[in-house]
């Protein structure tokens, strides 16, 4: 008789035993990534960040696919891989105008010359504006630039200049980067909720493999007790062994004449106040799966 609580498989590895576990260092080490590339993307080329994020997809398989869910783990995979990228890019975007935030100081200039920028590509020229401190000294950094006209010569403006001169200065309201900022934060966040998401598929996927393992074992100890039963119940006047399906809730009526035509009896098709019936000759065989 075989073991209920016998594993599916002896090499099954410890995602059944510890998947919150699992799930939350996969998180981590999504968010990681994405630290760790945005603070690349500011000294590494495309070239370089590409082989990485192609290194980061393919352990990202091998950590999703412990949860279990492995038809779909390279899809999950991908999508985590684009939609952090993406993450990364767009939080790129804000990177100028969060370090003016941090280090920009605050000053009133004037607009002393005014330019429109070379056109490159299909996209229009921008306007370029030099400034001027109130004590006549340039303001530092590349001139401060507008998609559209906005200034004049001689307009007095209040700007934060960044000190190290690296940056272009910009109205404070121009540095916002809280858009940019919320839309990387919603696809970090969706990197991680794929992780949430193979995470509970793989252990819906065990639980369902565990009870039909259950399922499978209880069916199999019942066909065993139905070997038993009819090998060792004594027959009636008639010739009839007799059995209650209520002793056997997993298997049906076409099971057990199958079981019952292996030991070279027939079941009978006719039912007798709700017992089945075996012999070797019958009025009408049932049918048997």
């Amino acid at each position: 008789m075989n073991d209920v609580s016998a594993p599916v498989d002896g090499n099954r590895d410890r995602r059944a035993r510890h998947p919150v576990w699992l799930a939350v260092g996969v998180t981590c080490y999504v968010l990681a990534v994405i630290a760790s590339m945005y603070a690349l993307a500011a000294e590494a080329s495309t070239a370089v960040q590409i082989p990485l994020w192609v290194a980061h997809g393919a352990l990202l398989i091998v950590g999703i696919r412990k949860f279990g869910a492995r038809e779909s783990s390279s899809y999950a995979a991908l999508f985590i891989v684009v939609v952090s990228a993406m993450s990364v890019w767009v939080a790129d975007i804000a990177r100028d105008d969060l370090t003016l935030q941090q280090r920009g100081e605050q000053v009133v200039a004037t607009v002393v010359s005014e330019r429109l920028s070379p056109v490159q590509g299909r996209s229009g020229s921008n306007s370029l504006y030099t400034l001027q401190h109130e004590d006549g000294t340039r303001v530092p950094g590349p001139e401060m630039e507008t998609t559209s006209d906005l200034y004049d010569v001689g307009d007095v403006l209040t700007v934060l200049e960044d000190p190290e001169a690296d940056l272009r200065p910009q109205a404070p309201g121009q540095a916002d980067a809280t858009a940019e900022l919320l839309s990387a934060a919603g696809l970090a966040l969706a990197a991680v909720g794929s992780v949430v998401w193979m995470a509970w598929r793989g252990a819906r996927a065990e639980t369902t493999t565990a009870e039909a393992v259950v399922a499978d074992s209880a069916q199999r100890e019942q066909e065993e007790r139905l070997r038993t039963a009819l090998s060792t119940y004594p027959a009636d006047r008639r010739g009839y062994i007799k059995i209650s399906p209520g002793e056997f809730p997993g298997l049906s009526h076409g099971r057990a004449a199958r079981i019952a035509w292996e030991m070279g009896l027939k079941a009978e098709a006719v039912g007798n106040r709700g017992s089945w019936r075996f012999a070797e000759q019958v009025v009408k065989e049932a049918p048997h799966e």
